[in-house]
């Protein structure tokens, strides 16, 4: 993955859409500092499409994690009914 500076990236975005089509993702730096990454559209689709899962695959899946839905009960202890007249 190829780093880019934000000021080459303005002043050759051209070169920088070029390589990302052709090489992969390409790395934005801000100040030295990793900010941001440019993929090519096909990898972003892809990943697009397998990232986020629906609630009903979460909820049909086999390996649904349902134990931590209910909390736990605390150990104090209710009150009684008051008596009946």
């Amino acid at each position: 993955m190829q780093k880019w500076s934000v000021q080459d990236a303005r002043a050759r975005f051209d070169e920088l859409l070029d390589a990302c089509t052709a090489q992969g993702p390409q790395l934005l730096t801000r100040r030295g500092v990793d900010s941001a990454v440019l993929v090519p559209i096909d990898e972003w689709r892809r990943v697009k499409a397998h990232g986020d899962p629906s609630l009903k695959a979460l909820l049909l899946a086999n390996d649904a994690r349902t134990d931590d839905l209910v909390p736990l009960r605390s150990g104090v202890r209710r009150r009684s009914e008051p008596p009946r007249r």
